[in-house]
């Protein structure tokens, strides 16, 4: 077990530095490649957490540029819906049935933006009511996985927030819902027996985020997106493996 831990604290500084050079969400690539080695209910209270640190610096440094009406009008309130009913179903759900359907999430997502980046293609504008049960279905997702990023990304497709407002008010949500989602963990009792593990990975964080603002001015950005999407195709791949033993 104690090679898992360290194998996964791996796996949290590449998330965190990829994070840091790209702008993408941290905890979709620690879990999926957490989760070919551990339980997903077991790695989620070390991963949102951790998780808090980087968003919660990242919102308070770029909270000017928040969209406001955005964030309140549209992406919270289904967000929030979502993320308590994915969160009341993760205890009904099978632990290799959440495996398989995280996978399926992961593949989806990567095989979406794959053929994006390939096809430069647009965004169309969706209507609001789209965009709402998106935002709900990634809050749910949210609640099981604390990985609402692909879909909520996918739901905000077309919208005319520059790249920086989006990214602040993407950073704005994950720290909001991953602080009742850590609340949450608290007061169900799996919190607290994460505390060693979130206290030996925090150290990760600085180190990921140093290193990927190191890279990012030195390497081309498109080619390290091309390679997360890449791997969390395998990744996903291997999660809906039938022979898979994880």
């Amino acid at each position: 077990m104690d090679m898992l831990w360290l194998t996964l604290a791996a796996f949290i500084l590449l998330a965190y530095t990829l994070e840091a050079i790209t702008g993408f969400g941290s905890i979709v690539i620690a879990l999926s490649l957490g989760a070919m080695l551990l339980p997903i209910d077991q790695l989620l209270p070390v991963l949102v957490p951790l998780n808090i640190c980087m968003t919660g610096y990242l919102t308070w440094r770029h909270r000017a540029m928040i969209d406001r009406r955005l964030l309140l009008g549209m992406i919270l309130p289904g967000m929030l819906v979502g993320t308590v009913i994915g969160y009341a179903l993760l205890p009904w759900l099978d632990a290799t049935l959440a495996k398989r359907l995280f996978g399926a999430l992961v593949l989806w997502f990567a095989a979406r933006e794959l053929w994006r980046l390939r096809h430069a293609a647009v965004q169309p504008v969706r209507p609001m009511w789209l965009s709402r049960l998106l935002s709900l279905g990634a809050g749910v997702s949210h609640g099981l996985f604390a990985s609402g990023g692909p879909l909520l990304v996918f739901a905000l497709a077309g919208t005319q927030l520059d790249k920086a407002r989006l990214r602040a008010t993407l950073v704005s949500v994950w720290f909001t819902l991953n602080s009742l989602l850590t609340l949450a963990f608290l007061l169900d009792g799996r919190l607290l027996p994460a505390l060693p593990q979130i206290a030996a990975y925090a150290p990760l964080l600085l180190l990921g985020v140093w290193l990927g603002e190191y890279l990012h001015r030195r390497c081309n950005e498109q080619h390290f997106r091309v390679a997360i999407y890449l791997l969390l195709l395998i990744t996903g791949t291997l999660l809906l493996s039938p022979w898979s033993l994880l």
